[in-house]
């Protein structure tokens, strides 16, 4: 999975990029900079020590920092390859407010400097499809061939944009897979990532408080609040400690897990692992993937050899004890290719090339 995280200036997305990756000098405002994210999960920790493994693989994420977007620049700032081929864009919002860091619009407003986000993205996709759509018209007048489906997508995506609409909104998955090729920017899922001063983090009113009721109700948009301050102040202590000041300031987990269960819901991924002694992993997919196209994910020889899948669920698995338990207790089940792999099944596939 690969995330593009974006925002202007004061924000605290840089510390939110330290904070997720742990990769140090994020201060540098003038290009991306590519961290990594092994996912925090307990589940393949505990399947580590029930096998013993030799080796833990966590399932990881890789961020996209951009450099900090200016109003009314940000179509040259967007054509970005890296952020392009991002999965979800994380959108690194100010809510907190600071005296010493000035706001670029004079005021905080995090309503306002989402539909602004919105619609800079909005112009540089603009800018791509009708670049795009005037060639291929263009092309047809003179007697080539266009994908005429592609041709109608395209118009309506205009016209979508040309109105202020993020194509994510106004078109199906099926419609948004088509012009994938695009790499639309409002084609992608959008977190909202509200950055708020340490006496909000624990305040369950503060979508209503913030105005941002509207955006909550947006299609494949989320929102989701931390207080990097108080994060990187966490981030300083022993895990024991920063679990009792989480407590303290009546939080139940951590923003790296916040951040993390929202981009999974958007994308609808979902975690299924593998075990063993010699190594315990997790594997991300998309939800209802079959099982031979997730053995695919492991190694294509293991799809094109399918056999069956061995398969029992996480909480079964460590309630018996062992693998050899849960088969001779027939909670142990055999699934065809065909079988859609749930959350947090343990597999193990039986192929044959």
């Amino acid at each position: 999975m690969k995330v593009g995280i974006v925002g202007f200036s004061g924000v605290g997305k840089r510390t939110l990029f330290t904070l997720l990756t742990k990769v140090a000098g994020a201060a540098s405002a003038r290009t991306e900079q590519i961290g990594v994210l092994k996912v925090p999960d307990p589940k393949l920790l505990e399947l580590t020590r029930l096998h013993a493994s030799k080796k833990t693989t966590p399932a990881t994420i890789e961020f996209v920092l951009i450099p900090s977007l200016v109003k009314g620049r940000c179509t040259d700032k967007l054509d970005l390859g890296n952020l392009r081929n991002v999965d979800v864009l994380v959108h690194v919002v100010r809510a907190f407010e600071e005296p010493s860091v000035a706001h670029p619009e004079g005021s905080v407003d995090a309503a306002r400097d989402i539909e602004v986000m919105e619609l800079e993205l909005t112009l540089a996709d603009l800018a791509v499809v009708e670049k795009r759509y005037e060639r291929m018209v263009t092309d047809s007048k003179k007697g080539n061939k266009a994908d005429p489906r592609e041709l109608e997508l395209l118009g309506k995506a205009k016209d979508a944009l040309a109105e202020g609409k993020p194509l994510r909104s106004v078109f199906s998955v099926e419609d948004r897979d088509r012009l994938k090729g695009y790499a639309l920017l409002t084609a992608k899922p959008m977190l909202a990532v509200v950055n708020v001063s340490e006496d909000q983090a624990s305040d369950p009113e503060l979508t209503e408080k913030l105005l941002l009721t509207d955006w909550a109700d947006a299609p494949e948009l989320r929102l989701t609040y931390v207080s990097a301050k108080i994060e990187a102040e966490i981030a300083e202590l022993s895990p024991e400690d920063a679990k009792t000041f989480r407590e303290d300031l009546g939080l139940s987990e951590g923003m790296v897990e916040r951040i993390v269960r929202a981009a999974f819901e958007l994308l609808q991924v979902i975690t299924f692992y593998t075990a063993g002694d010699t190594e315990s992993r997790a594997w991300l997919i998309p939800r209802d993937t079959r099982a031979a196209k997730a053995a695919g994910t492991i190694h294509s020889d293991m799809e094109r050899g399918f056999i069956r899948a061995e398969v029992v669920t996480y909480d079964v698995l460590v309630d018996e004890g062992s693998w050899n338990v849960c088969r001779d207790k027939g909670v142990l089940r055999l699934e065809g290719k065909d079988y859609p792999i749930t959350e947090a099944d343990v597999v193990y596939f039986r192929f044959n090339v």
